[in-house]
């Protein structure tokens, strides 16, 4: 099974732009800057959408114009008009549970609260089996703090780690393009961006 929708989730809005939310949407807007495409505006896909060749096949990339936890929105829309199953989709997102500089790759299993991946599973049928890409953020310690971590503006530093991480997320995704799932999570495991 090979990927063919590529999605970037977070919060719509300048005053989002450089939270910890929307480090999936940094990870998509860098791939169409390296691959040279341009987004646009797409009501019935509730986002903003562009179509690459990417390892010679085609590709759509998606940033819904939603708010995080009405991702699935956006992503079920434009996947039951392609036909794209739960398996040819890779979701870039926040991870609380991952330390920032840490960043892998993962297939289907739990959701751990995250209310984007969570509406997009509905928006599915309840089908857990889209591919992720965890880019860490790191755990305020407080159930209570989540929300301002999640929502606060990223310090410089910990910007240059997230593209470190991003870029070197990059290096697997033609793998994982052409079904080769473990070989590109292996190639992730051990990476610490913030070294």
């Amino acid at each position: 099974m090979t990927i063919k929708l590529i999605v970037g989730i977070g919060n719509p809005g300048e005053q989002y732009s450089r939270t910890r939310h929307n480090v999936g949407v940094w990870f998509v807007s860098r791939l169409a800057d390296q691959l040279g495409v341009t987004f646009k505006d797409e009501k019935k896909f509730f986002g903003r959408t562009a179509v690459t060749q990417y390892e010679s096949r085609e590709v759509r990339l998606l940033l819904p114009n939603t708010f995080m936890n009405e991702s699935g929105k956006a992503v079920g829309a434009l996947a039951h008009f392609f036909k794209i199953s739960p398996r040819q989709i890779l979701i870039a997102h926040d991870e609380l549970d991952l330390p920032t500089g840490v960043i892998r790759f993962k297939q289907g299993g739990g959701l751990a609260g995250h209310n984007g991946l969570r509406d997009i599973t509905s928006c599915l049928g309840g089908n857990q089996d889209f591919y992720r890409l965890r880019i860490g953020v790191g755990h305020p310690g407080q159930k209570s703090e989540v929300t301002g971590h999640v929502l606060g503006k990223v310090s410089k530093e910990d910007e240059t780690v997230f593209f470190r991480c991003i870029d070197e997320a990059f290096n697997y995704l033609p793998l994982l393009v052409n079904g080769e799932f473990d070989k590109a999570m292996n190639g992730l495991n051990g990476f610490r961006g913030d070294e």
